[in-house]
């Protein structure tokens, strides 16, 4: 298969800096805060209703929410997420389809999940939608043909993930934190996922579905009373009930900081992530000095971490922190993703930050400034509906006095540098802190043992393994021709390729902020000229193109024209197969085996690109290409999968392009020697 040259990553440089933070204006005089209390009542049944009039608008929001303890699901990982999946496809008096199409026709949104329910509605239709609301969530209609449905999306979205750096992450973060065993570390498997019966998921729901814990929260344009009645009608008969009280031993910070590593081959970014437990309530009288101080580590766009990651060194598209704020336990997190060349230093840079907050007090402008900001995104948040039934339902739940939020304010501006650097000393365990790295260990890890930071590994799984193999040489006997040979028997033969005039293919993906799946096209000529583009609907987003006279790129409208060695490397691949143009290069090296997504792969080095062919099927497996963005290297991976055989020509139909996001494009028709004319190339 040719090598998919496509300039992708200006494209989506644009998408993703238009959804990064921006300094904020600064606000005047703080405002009094003023959030209006809920009217509340409680079922016999133990449902607590809270209930707010706001006639600004007319419309209604309804949260129902089961604030029971978290608990582990075990072998059945996985029950809770089918729940949540089957609750609301209609009810057992309306079918799935007559439901979804009136809430449509409603112009309503309603949702369901294992722990509750949300809506909203204009306020002429709340009554119906609370109805549809309190029949979906007590009436559930559990099938064994929608079960099935469910648990077949759960598995394959499951099998998508294994190969997403950052999905492997977070699930990593989460198992090394708290442990396999803890709801919070716990994760789904295709063998926990089959454990599943449509059995479990009635006993999950009638076990858990219970009112005991459960708050419903209605605001917007309605009336209290008879509102009251309509909630004590429908949601009366909801039969009283109380969940099991789980408990689970509190994990265990590390002895000291260490780096926790899992090699991911196919990563062309490493997932960077400082984190430690810690048990803060919003209780706590310390809650708003720690939030302040997050804020300014790496909460805010101008934090410690932003502006030394981002801003100084241009290593990554931002740098974050986080810490939970919670009756459970939960953890503090810094995290980013940076070049797999920078691994190291952003770590050295994160340590730095880390000290810093730890060790020097804030200014007075940035302590100053930070306050500013975030008290601007509270008052704007206010006035959302959802926020209100937000801070209603923790006052509940979190047993925090009731003019929490009015106080809000006074309690943030209250903070100190010296309260900042307490609660740094407090929360941010600079030597007790996990760094766990995703990465391609081949290019990361010599960096990073330089650091001299105890280094442990894990698999995909969190669990313990070995230092990984980075790379092998190639038996005796293998050479570069012997490993072109094989790919050209294994896709078809030599006579069968030669035979391939044209290729076109068609297909479809997604990337960040794009409201639809995108087109995907791909048509080459072995006369040299070759077209990709990428379009959403009619609108095309980027597109290359190679002919006889030229070569350009075109984003969103905007046309370049390709010039030197950009000019070369495109006409280079304007080809249905590259591998036949090989016979003549001399500077093609086999360079030793290496683990491509879990196999081994030949790798042959072309100039600033690498092919990949498995050791066993001959078949290209990946390439990879570093290329000079901003005078920085960046290594642009493609992955080729789902190999098909198309009129004797093996052909992949799964190509998955990392360009800082991971595009993966679903191949749906390939055509070969037909659907190709020269002016397609224009």
């Amino acid at each position: 298969m040719k090598k998919i040259i496509i300039v992708l990553s200006g494209l989506f440089l644009t998408l993703t800096m238009q959804a990064q933070d921006r300094t904020q204006p600064k606000p005047g005089p703080s405002p009094v805060i003023n959030i209006k209390k809920p009217q509340s009542f409680t079922l016999p049944n133990g449902l607590q209703v809270l209930i707010v009039e706001n006639h600004k608008l007319p419309k209604v929001s309804f949260s129902l929410n089961i604030d029971n303890t978290p608990y582990a699901e075990g072998s059945k990982k996985g029950v809770s997420s089918l729940t949540s999946s089957l609750i609301g496809n209609g009810s057992m008096k309306i079918s799935k389809d007559a439901f979804n199409e009136e809430i449509d026709f409603l112009g309503a949104d309603l949702s369901f999940y294992a722990s509750g329910a949300s809506g909203s509605s204009l306020s002429k239709y709340s009554g119906r939608i609370l109805e549809l609301m309190a029949d979906g969530a007590l009436n559930p209609n559990f099938t064994q043909e929608e079960f099935d449905k469910e648990k077949d999306k759960l598995l394959e979205n499951l099998k998508t993930q294994e190969k997403s750096v950052a999905a492997v992450a977070g699930r990593v973060q989460n198992v090394l934190a708290f442990g396999k065993d803890h709801p919070y570390g716990e994760f789904l498997s295709e063998e926990t996922i089959k454990n599943v019966t449509l059995a479990d998921v009635e006993n999950n729901y009638n076990t858990n579905f219970v009112p005991e814990n459960a708050y419903l929260v209605i605001i917007g344009d309605i009336k209290f009373k008879e509102t009251k009645k309509a909630v004590e009608k429908l949601f009366g008969s909801w039969a009283k009930a109380s969940a099991p009280s789980m408990k689970y031993t509190d994990p265990v910070n590390v002895q000291y900081s260490q780096i926790n590593f899992v090699d991911m081959p196919n990563a062309v970014q490493s997932e960077i992530s400082l984190q430690n437990t810690v048990n803060l309530k919003m209780t706590d009288p310390d809650y708003f000095a720690t939030i302040v101080a997050n804020q300014i580590l790496g909460g805010d766009f101008n934090s410690y971490l932003n502006m030394n990651l981002r801003e100084a060194h241009g290593w990554t598209y931002g740098a974050r922190s986080s810490i939970g704020g919670s009756k459970y336990i939960s953890t503090f997190r810094a995290s980013t993703q940076v070049r797999n060349a920078v691994t190291d230093s952003a770590v050295v840079e994160f340590f730095k930050e880390l000290k810093k907050i730890r060790t020097e007090k804030v200014t007075d402008e940035m302590l100053s400034n930070v306050k500013a900001g975030y008290v601007g995104k509270f008052v704007m948040q206010i006035e959302k509906p959802q926020t209100v039934a937000g801070y209603a339902l923790r006052i509940k739940t979190q047993g925090l006095p009731e003019d929490f939020y009015e106080n809000y304010i006074k309690n943030i501006n209250a903070v100190t540098a010296d309260d900042v650097l307490a609660v740094a000393k407090k929360y941010f365990l600079e030597d007790n802190i996990r760094v766990v790295i995703v990465g391609k260990g081949s290019e990361v890890l010599p960096g990073l043992e330089k650091l001299k930071i105890p280094m442990f590994y894990f698999d995909k799984f969190g669990a313990p393994s070995s230092k990984p193999v980075m790379k092998k040489a190639a038996p005796a006997g293998v050479t570069v021709k012997s490993v072109l040979d094989n790919y050209i028997k294994a896709i078809g033969g030599e006579k069968a390729v030669k035979g391939v005039k044209t290729i076109a293919m068609t297909g479809s993906t997604t990337i960040p902020q794009a409201p639809a799946p995108l087109t995907f096209t791909s048509k080459v000529d072995s006369k040299g000229k070759m077209i990709v583009e990428l379009a959403m609907g009619t609108m095309s987003l980027m597109k290359q193109v190679v002919n006889e006279k030229e070569g350009y790129a075109s984003q969103q409208g905007q046309k370049m024209k390709l010039e030197g060695e950009a000019l070369a490397k495109a006409k280079a691949g304007a080809v249905p197969f590259e591998e036949l143009t090989f016979a003549t290069k001399t500077d093609l090296l086999l360079t030793g085996i290496e683990p491509i997504n879990g196999s081994d792969a030949y790798a042959l080095k072309n100039g600033d690109a690498t092919l990949y062919y498995d050791v066993k099927t001959g078949l290209k497996v990946a390439d990879s290409e570093t290329q000079d963005q901003g005078g920085k290297k960046v290594t642009m991976m493609t992955y080729y999968n789902d190999y098909r055989d198309v009129k004797g020509i093996k052909v992949p139909f799964n190509i998955i392009k990392n360009v800082g996001i991971e595009l993966d494009i679903k191949i749906a028709d390939v055509k070969i020697n037909e659907g190709v004319s020269d002016a397609d190339f224009q």
